[in-house]
């Protein structure tokens, strides 16, 4: 009997012993894989593009990078961001994620405060083609290299792109004004989305039901936008100016917009001739009644919050003059008389501004 009961405990002995071997066989495979990835992680391109908010907690960033493809196994890097001292340190910020970087340099980098990046600021009214060039002078992309990425209003999926009527440039008036920090090497297209995906948080879901009840589209609403933030300045009531504007397109009158000429002959010039204002062009607003085709730029939220909570008003004329002060006028005559006795901020015959009385509602 002794025999017998050396030999069960023999064999329970081996067993163990090998559910032991192969356990600890499969920890070490497992820590040598995830050992493996983050000493080197395996991109399914050159550089992938970040964006570290504010707080974000440890665990945070690791589930980001998981579901951004950069790393394999979120637990090993909070394992090395608390071993390291990373934990709580994470700056917020543009990151540019480098295939083959460790995960300690992919730590490394992400607590540093001022990464490489180059700061890009696009002020309110900034056209496609300024920031184009603002890019390129930056060294950021290439002209062509912008274009295609504009060009190709397909490749970015928001609500607010859906439906915007054919014209030369699809994307005006949605590339948000902003301070941006642009990692080096982030391609054209990545640069666009980022504009984009500024604008779409921005434009809360509540504006596109507003919208609505303006019997208005999104496209409307900022191309309103596009021509209060041009035709302003910070001495002017915003809502009060978008009641202008919603007078003369409710009343499809011509807006006599000169920032939509400066627009059509892609220079800002402070004096505009009589040739300029009749130029044939769906944007200019001294050819055609109501809206322009398209935004002659990009309105900042106050300008498309303005537009879409604006002030009754009983004037239908507006301009500014060169001393920065608003002129309202309910007539014509009214109008006429204010800007023949000052100085505009943008000079233009008055004689091309057309009488348009006949269209206010008595």
């Amino acid at each position: 009997m002794a025999v017998k009961i050396e030999e069960s405990h023999s064999k329970k002995g081996k067993i163990i012993l090998i559910v032991v071997i192969v356990l600890l066989a499969a920890f070490l495979a497992a820590v040598g894989i995830s050992l493996t990835d983050s000493l080197g992680v395996k991109l399914d391109e050159d550089i992938k593009y970040v964006e570290i908010s504010e707080g974000q907690s440890t665990a945070d960033v690791a589930s980001m990078l998981k579901d951004e493809g950069i790393i394999k196994y979120p637990l090993m890097f909070r394992l090395q961001a608390l071993a390291g001292g990373y934990s709580g340190h994470f700056q917020p910020g543009s990151a540019n994620i480098e295939n083959g970087m460790t995960y300690s340099q992919i730590l490394d980098m992400l607590i540093t405060p001022s990464r490489n990046t180059t700061k890009v600021i696009i002020p309110p009214g900034c056209e496609v083609r300024e920031i184009a060039i603002k890019l390129c002078e930056l060294g950021l992309t290439t002209w062509d290299e912008f274009y295609d990425a504009v060009y190709h209003v397909t490749d970015y999926d928001y609500a607010f792109l859906q439906g915007l009527p054919s014209r030369d440039s699809m994307l005006e008036g949605y590339l948000y004004p902003a301070t941006y920090e642009i990692p080096h090497g982030m391609s054209a297209h990545d640069i666009v989305d980022l504009m984009l995906q500024t604008f779409d948080a921005q434009f809360k879901p509540e504006y596109y039901n507003r919208a609505a009840e303006l019997n208005m589209t999104v496209d409307e609403v900022v191309t309103m936008a596009s021509i209060l933030e041009r035709e302003t300045n910070e001495n002017c009531d915003l809502k009060r100016v978008a009641g202008v504007y919603h007078n003369k397109r409710n009343t499809n009158m011509y807006f006599d917009s000169n920032a939509s000429v400066q627009y059509v002959l892609g220079e800002r010039k402070p004096v505009l001739a009589i040739a300029d204002t009749k130029t044939d062009s769906p944007y200019n607003t001294y050819v055609y009644e109501g809206l322009p085709i398209g935004p002659i730029g990009s309105p900042s939220i106050e300008a498309i919050e303005a537009v879409l909570d604006y002030s009754a008003e009983t004037a239908y004329y507006f301009a500014l003059t060169a001393a920065g002060e608003p002129i309202f006028a309910s007539t014509y005559d009214e109008f006429i008389g204010l800007v023949n006795a000052a100085d505009m901020a943008i000079t233009v015959d008055s004689d091309v501004i057309k009488n348009q009385d006949d269209k206010i509602p008595q």
